[in-house]
């Protein structure tokens, strides 16, 4: 088979189902963005290694869910019902993940820099790309209100998910939390 077709070369692609659509249609940014994001959870994964197996499985879930969402965000209406769903349970399985990563994290009260070790960092990267997946997913959802509502609630929670990785990773590391202070000056 080959990977290439030519049919977008006009700027257009093709919903599964066949209907062709501008490739700057807010459905293909938000299934594009999250197609990003799949890619960038998928490198975090193979950056962790064996003292991360519980994070490693909990991310390979996380790849599994984002390509129901990309799926339910490139397909047409009348494919929805036939394709993987994102439950409400998957957005609760999220939360339970998040609360266990904060078990015994020391209470934030201030902002925190996205730097100390590269697995914190890239945690990050996953959840700032992940909070534009879900800003394009909104837009898309305003023209197409077929877009299901528990796939802009799980990008809302699995970007809070990567924050509370970043820490758990962070903290378990040794690596310093090191904290946004403003510079007095700046403040004009």
């Amino acid at each position: 088979m080959k990977i290439y077709t030519r049919t977008g070369d006009r700027g257009t692609t093709s919903l599964a189902g066949g209907t062709r659509a501008p490739k700057n249609d807010p459905r293909i940014e938000a299934y594009g963005t999250v197609d990003e994001l799949t890619a960038h959870t998928g490198y975090l994964h193979d950056m962790l290694d064996d003292r991360h197996s519980e994070q490693k499985a909990q991310l390979e879930q996380i790849l599994d869910r984002l390509m129901s969402c990309a799926s339910l965000l490139a397909s047409e209406d009348t494919l929805m019902p036939k394709l993987p769903q994102i439950r409400p349970a998957d957005i609760e399985q999220l939360e339970t993940h998040i609360d266990r990563l904060q078990d015994g994290l020391p209470e934030l009260r201030h902002f925190t820099l996205p730097c100390g070790h590269p697995f914190l960092s890239y945690s990050h990267i996953c959840r700032t790309v992940c909070r534009r997946a879900e800003r394009r997913t909104v837009n898309a959802a305003d023209l197409y209100p077929t877009v299901p509502e528990t796939v802009r609630r799980y990008l809302n929670r699995l970007s809070d998910y990567f924050y509370a990785l970043g820490r758990r990773l962070g903290h378990d590391l040794g690596a310093e939390e090191l904290r946004w202070e403003p510079q007095k000056d700046s403040r004009r």
